[in-house]
């Protein structure tokens, strides 16, 4: 016994174009399960390998596959209903533009998402082994890629559609014209933005200040129109990127070494000892581990103060981070105050000396001349 499409259908009491529009969905409804089952399997395989780049890869195909299965699903389902129903109305070459439609975005879709997901592979890679990277450089090449994968979708999108490009581009420029005569910050900002990138004058984590505007604290994004800084009380400052061209900015986070430039002064009457000090003070500074050597190092008598004799001492540290710098420093200072008293001086405080010669001679006259009296 021959079956057919025809003869089931008069079977079960339905038209052959019926059936056949129910079966093609079925089947588009199984291989979307199959397909599912096999990605949920093939997601286990990957995250058991030490390689990030196949995490992608299946984070990619994921959910733009099962749209272009239910897109070709209906769409054939749609060419075996079109010819006998008047419902749909749709000719042969619509429902095959549609066909590539359905290619080109589940395509542009898939690519979006193996960009994203390749550029987080990329992050987690680098922090895993501890290797350097520029979050920044890799979140704006992220970026610029969605762009350029997301317009070569709506430039191939118009040309299935049969939209004229070139016509489209003309009115994007008349339109863009009066966009940008509207929206002038915004665009600033985005240039802004590109300027930050290209010149690098900092990166995601660094710390910045700026002497022109109160701006100072930890860069924790930086986006196309905005640049969020975080405080040191905590507060966030979202900051428009076209700021960054018209400011002096100041980036810490680069420092080499951190600078110790402390006076610290004697007492007047230890002026004996003051160039042992010095010496033992230099010394000290130049056998100090957490001392930059290679580094300016100055440890000179510099100047007769009003109240003391005052030590200029200038350094800088091996280390760039605030708290280990202060550690250094406190350091320093306590083992500048033990070679100060191994002297037997002390650390001058403000004092005033009042000399009073005249009056002393004058009441010891007047003390001759009551005693003749």
């Amino acid at each position: 016994m021959n079956l057919s499409i025809e003869s089931v259908g008069q079977w079960i009491g339905l038209p052959a174009w019926v059936l056949q529009a129910f079966l093609i969905i079925l089947a588009a409804l199984l291989l979307e399960a199959i397909y599912r089952i096999f990605v949920k399997r093939l997601d286990v395989i990957a995250k058991k390998t030490n390689r990030l780049w196949d995490d992608a890869i299946v984070y990619a195909g994921k959910r733009p596959i099962s749209l272009l299965i239910w897109w070709q699903g209906l769409v054939l389902a749609a060419r075996a209903i079109s010819p006998h129903t008047s419902a749909i109305g749709f000719d042969d070459a619509f429902l095959a533009s549609l066909g590539q439609l359905g290619l080109v975005v589940s395509a542009t879709w898939f690519a979006f998402r193996l960009t994203t997901g390749f550029e987080h592979a990329f992050v987690s890679e680098r922090q895993r082994h501890q290797k350097a990277y520029d979050i920044t450089t890799v979140s704006v090449l992220g970026r610029i890629v969605r762009i350029a994968v997301v317009l070569t979708g709506v430039l191939t999108t118009l040309s299935i559609l049969e939209i004229p490009i070139s016509g489209f581009l003309a009115a994007g420029g008349v339109g863009g014209v009066a966009v940008g005569l509207a929206a002038r910050d915004l665009i600033a900002n985005f240039f802004g933005g590109l300027m930050v990138f290209m010149d690098r004058p900092f990166s995601v984590g660094d710390w910045i200040r700026s002497p022109d505007k109160e701006i100072e604290g930890t860069v924790e994004a930086i986006g196309w129109r905005v640049t969020t800084v975080r405080k040191f009380d905590k507060r966030p400052m979202y900051i428009p990127n076209a700021t960054f061209t018209t400011i002096t900015l100041e980036n810490p986070s680069r420092m080499t070494h951190r600078r110790i430039f402390e006076h610290v002064g004697i007492r007047y009457d230890d002026e004996a000892v003051i160039g042992q000090v010095v010496d033992d003070v230099r010394t000290m500074l130049v056998d100090h581990p957490d001392i930059a050597s290679d580094q300016t190092l100055m440890v000179h008598f510099d100047v007769f103060g009003a109240s003391s004799l005052d030590i200029m001492v200038y350094c800088f540290t091996k280390t760039k981070e605030w708290t280990e710098y202060h550690r250094v420093r406190e350091q320093v200072l306590l083992k500048i105050g033990a070679i100060i008293q191994s002297h037997g001086a002390e650390i001058a405080y403000p004092t005033r000396t009042l000399k009073l010669e005249q009056a002393e001679a004058l009441a010891a006259e007047d003390t001759k001349e009551g005693s003749r009296a």
